[in-house]
């Protein structure tokens, strides 16, 4: 297995994950995604943390690689930790300097919206990216939309562009690290000075990093039509998808998790998360 997975590339495999209908898998995701957004207690996340852990094993990709991958998110963590921390008041103040005051209440939002945010996107990119090829995820897609249709709406090519972007995410996380590394070769800093400087020395990265895009684009676009691709109409499919017991075996795990958040929130708060 390789070693250097980024956030929104395919890992190859042969899981039970790997096998479902990505048409399930769909419709898994955004059942996953109320579950964590109705989880508030800490008993309800630790319930979702157990799942999310399941779900890494079961997929058989290294936890260190899933890790590795939320690196992008580093600034994002920071800022909800920072905010969360000393502006949520409480009872009693944990340490207090001058107008400065933490509070145990600040601590404990921090680290479960924290936790929320690395679930969310661990959970979905389970189900999602990782496990599920950019083909497989345009085709369920597409026929999840398919009602749409009669309404005129061009399903096939909004699906497409929805897997492609997705499918580029991982080069352009790429791309931006080579072009970092070439400016800091040549003498970039881009951790020292003010918040304007900062913004300045990332000039020299966006200007590239949008010609790359430009450019992949273009040669995608060529590529496409040296295929003859015109669009979904009367489009055939190598593989037909097919819904098995296992596929529902798993969406009913997923509807019997929620109903769990829910009743945790209820009977076992433990501690309930302050918005």
């Amino acid at each position: 297995m390789k070693q250097d997975i980024a956030f929104g590339q395919y890992c190859e495999g042969e899981s039970p994950l790997h096998r479902l209908d990505p048409r399930i898998k769909i419709v898994i995701t955004v059942l996953v995604i109320v579950t964590i957004f109705l989880a508030k207690s800490v008993s309800s996340f630790i319930l979702l943390t157990a799942f999310t852990v399941g779900l890494v094993l079961l997929s058989g990709i290294s936890p260190r690689i899933v890790l590795g991958s939320l690196k992008p998110l580093g600034f994002i963590i920071v800022f909800t930790a920072v905010i969360n921390i000393f502006w949520m008041t409480g009872e009693t103040p944990l340490f207090e300097l001058g107008f400065i005051r933490i509070y145990p209440e600040g601590l404990i939002n921090a680290a479960l919206i924290i936790l929320r945010i690395m679930l969310l996107l661990t959970a979905t990119s389970m189900f999602l990216t990782y496990t599920t090829t950019p083909i497989a995820l345009t085709d369920g897609l597409e026929q999840l939309l398919a009602p749409l249709k009669k309404l005129r709406v061009p399903v096939h090519e909004f699906s497409m562009m929805m897997t492609i972007a997705l499918r580029f995410i991982p080069t352009l996380m790429e791309e931006t690290e080579k072009i970092m590394n070439a400016q800091k070769a040549r003498g970039a800093d881009f951790t020292e000075g003010s918040l304007i400087s900062r913004a300045k020395a990332l000039i020299p990265i966006l200007i590239p990093l949008f010609i790359s895009s430009f450019r992949r684009a273009d040669e995608l676009a060529t590529a496409m039509e040296c295929r003859c691709y015109t669009g979904g109409e009367g489009r055939t499919r190598m593989n037909i998808l097919r819904t098995t017991a296992k596929d529902w075996l798993f969406t009913a795990a997923v509807a019997a998790l929620g109903v769990g958040i829910v009743l945790l929130n209820m009977y076992l708060p433990l501690y309930s998360l302050s918005m």
